[in-house]
């Protein structure tokens, strides 16, 4: 490792602590996200299952729930191992290659769950206010294209946030990072360097990406609602309206989870360092876990090939 005037040139390792101030308590915090983890990916695994082997759900809506699991299944499997090893296992160190590599996974795959989550409402908005035309409309190319679609654009518009790191920053004040994953801001203040362009293409990606979807799933929503108060029959309401509420809680609880991450890690100084921490470990860990849940309880389709899997009697 190159030393100058107390800097370090191009580290090779890089040094994870964890969660700043509570490494006393970390092994504790570790089993509830085991469970966690290990309820998303049983969850998740569930559903892709069931999408799978049930032609009935070969359906626009489910395709996109199948690429949000498979999606939640990745993004906690890429953070919660290495978290893992080092709550349990005392594992901070991590190469500064696989650093960044982890770093363009994570914010990759929230840019893909945020584009499907953009996806699966401009589908109940065709299906509630323009029906007829619903299955022309979300054709199965346009649904490959869309899925082709969302991956590019999260790989292409995160990787330059690599590059950025691996090409211009050189010299770092310390090797130690103040996090329990490589997370992109976390890498970039450790450099001794002008990292104004960092921060710049950092927010340029959040707010494209995040900033664009969210808009539009919003505008969507409210068309949706339009639409649904509008219906001469209450029935017709309320089933109108039950096939949008677990979209609705999967996109709230996605959403106001990456906003307090957001707005805390870069604006509230005055906010203690394991707030912070915390706050993005449950951003990442918290939607894999609770979006099967969601809709396995609020879609009749997916809650009854549930129980008619674990409860239906063997025929012998």
């Amino acid at each position: 490792m190159l030393m100058f005037n107390g800097s370090v040139f191009r580290p090779p390792v890089l040094t994870l602590i964890g969660i700043p101030g509570l490494e006393s308590v970390q092994c504790w915090i570790g089993i509830p996200f085991s469970v966690m983890y290990v309820m998303a990916v049983f969850g998740n695994s569930l559903l892709l299952l069931i999408i799978r082997s049930e032609n009935s759900l070969h359906k626009p809506m489910y395709i996109f729930l199948a690429l949000l699991g498979a999606t939640d299944i990745a993004l906690s499997t890429c953070i919660l191992p290495k978290m893992l090893g080092i709550f349990w296992f005392h594992l901070p160190e991590i190469s500064f290659d696989a650093c960044l590599l982890q770093m363009w996974l994570i914010h990759s795959f929230q840019a893909i769950e945020s584009g499907v989550l953009l996806a699966m409402a401009l589908d109940r908005y065709v299906a509630i206010c323009d029906p007829l035309r619903h299955a022309t409309v979300f054709s199965q190319q346009l649904v490959t294209r869309i899925g082709v679609g969302v991956t590019l654009r999260a790989a292409i518009l995160v990787a330059p946030c690599l590059i950025l790191i691996k090409c211009r920053l050189k010299l770092y004040r310390t090797t130690v990072v103040s996090h329990s994953y490589c997370e992109h801001m976390a890498i970039v203040k450790l450099a001794i360097e002008d990292i104004r362009i960092n921060k710049i293409y950092g927010l340029f990606v959040a707010f494209t990406i995040l900033g664009f979807d969210i808009i539009f799933i919003t505008l969507s929503y409210v068309r949706i609602f339009i639409t649904v108060f509008q219906l001469p029959q209450k029935e017709a309401r309320l089933k109108a309206f039950n096939t949008c509420i677990a979209h609705i809680c999967v996109f709230l609880q996605f959403y106001l989870l990456a906003f307090f991450s957001f707005f805390t890690h870069r604006f509230g100084s005055h906010i203690p360092p394991y707030v912070h921490i915390l706050l993005s470990n449950l951003y990442l860990l918290v939607p894999p876990f609770l979006n099967p849940i969601v809709y396995g309880v609020k879609t009749k389709q997916i809650r009854d090939h549930v129980l008619k899997m674990f409860f239906s009697p063997k025929s012998s």
